[in-house]
Formats: C-alpha cells, structure tokens, sequence
C-alpha cells in the first residue's frame, strides 16, 4: 500500500538518483568510471538487471558514456547555453558575427550542404509559396568538443537567393541573415516554436544519440520589414547538449 506520501519510486530510478547526485557533487568528475553493474547489484542489493536499468537513465539523460568492456565513464561535455534572443539580435551578425558566436567561445565544426528542392508542404506554408516550388535548402550538421549536437535545415525562396552567396557553401561574415540584408530582406521578426519529442532514427544516428533520449525540435521564422517569411529554419537538437535561455526585460 502507498504511503501518504505518494508511491516510492523504483529501487532503479533511486540508484539512478544517487548516482547523479554523487556527479553533481563531484565525487565522479569528468571522465571517471562509475561502478559496474555487478558491483552496484551488491552495493544496493538488487539484481543486476535493476543496476543496469539504473545506468541505462544516465546514458539516456547525457551524463554518462558506456562502452561494451570499458562500462559507464561521466561525460567530458559542457552543455551549450542557447542565447535565444540575443543571438538574434541585428547588431550581432549586422556586425559580421555568427549566430553561433552568441553562444559560445568554443569552435564549432559545421558540415554544410546546399541543394534546391521542391519545398516540404509544411513549409511551403509558412514561406507561403505554391507547393513544391522550388527553395533554397541550406543542411548544417554541428559538431562541438567531437559531439554532434544538432542538425539544421533552412529552407529560403529561390526567387529571393538564387544567385547571391546563400547559395554557396560559405555564406561570408554575418551569415545568411546579412546576405539577406545586401538584398534588401533582412529579417526584422522572428517567431520560434519549440517541442519535444523522442527521435526517429535517421535523427538519432546523425546526431548519434540514443533513441530513447528526446530531441528539442525548434523551427524558427525570419521576417522581413514587409512580413513576408524569408527562411523557415527547422533545428533538431540533443536535448542533453542544450539548455535553452531567453533574457528579455518586462
């Protein structure tokens, strides 16, 4: 019968909880091993399925890295802190900066991929052209300290970018959003939505993450002064990776 107190959670999620509290405190720093499932089994006197449901939590939240012979080590990553607004702000890429800059000091490894496809309906919507008309389709996948932590897609007009340097691999300083300023679209307005949910499987494998941890799924809007929709960026990210922070006055 459950107490007054609520149900008691699993003997797994409350190995899992002091696991993560001896990370958080620095008994296991970066890169130590943690105790094997054998060894946890006989620590908590549970069977070694419930150790390793425990260990399964860690490596499903990003905290722990496991190898087949080398067991469970805490991971040497430093998550990402995501300037929502102030990333996006004219007077950082106007001034030639990146995006990313907003972000963080660290480098970041960019593979990038530029195509011209018949625009996906969703987003034919919100550029608000005819279905399957042609756009730009600007693919990114970033890699920071060797960990892939998101793909990227950007959809813009063709009508608006053939032929200027947002078609090319190496859109100069200031990124796509100063191009779009030299053509006389910057964008003044941005709406972002964002969710969460687990990935599917050509989405796990390119960030190469388990499928059991869930991705934060944001797509962003750029609008120009007239409102018209000038790039639909769809953004797939390592939830483990990423924390989300937005700075704005009341």
């Amino acid at each position: 019968m459950a107490s007054e107190k609520g149900p008691q959670r699993p003997k797994y999620q409350r190995i899992a909880d002091s696991l993560k509290a001896a990370i958080e405190s620095g008994e296991y720093g970066p890169g130590d091993r943690l105790p094997g499932e054998s060894a946890l089994a006989a620590q908590y006197d549970v069977a070694v399925l419930t150790a390793r449901q425990a260990l399964k939590i860690l490596r499903v939240e990003g905290l722990v890295e496991t190898k087949k012979g080398a067991g469970a080590r805490v991971i040497e990553f430093r998550p990402i802190r995501r300037h929502g607004i102030q990333r996006l702000a004219r007077e950082h890429w106007g001034a030639g900066n990146s995006i990313w800059s907003a972000d963080e000091e660290r480098p970041v490894t960019i593979d990038v991929r530029v195509d011209t496809v018949a625009a996906p309906a969703h987003v034919s919507r919100m550029l608000e052209v005819e279905e399957g008309s042609l756009v730009c389709a600007r693919s990114r996948r970033f890699v920071l300290d060797d960990r892939p932590v998101m793909l990227a897609t950007s959809y813009l007009p063709l009508d608006l970018v053939d032929g200027t340097a947002i078609m090319r691999v190496d859109t100069g300083e200031g990124g796509t959003y100063a191009r779009l300023a030299e053509i006389g679209h910057a964008p003044e307005h941005f709406r972002e939505e964002i969710r969460c949910r687990l990935p599917v499987a050509e989405e796990a494998e390119g960030i190469g993450m388990p499928l059991e941890r869930p991705v934060i799924k944001l797509c962003r809007t750029a609008y120009d002064a007239e409102l018209r929709a000038v790039e639909v960026n769809e953004m797939t990210m390592d939830s483990a990776a990423y924390v989300l922070e937005y700075k704005f006055d009341a």
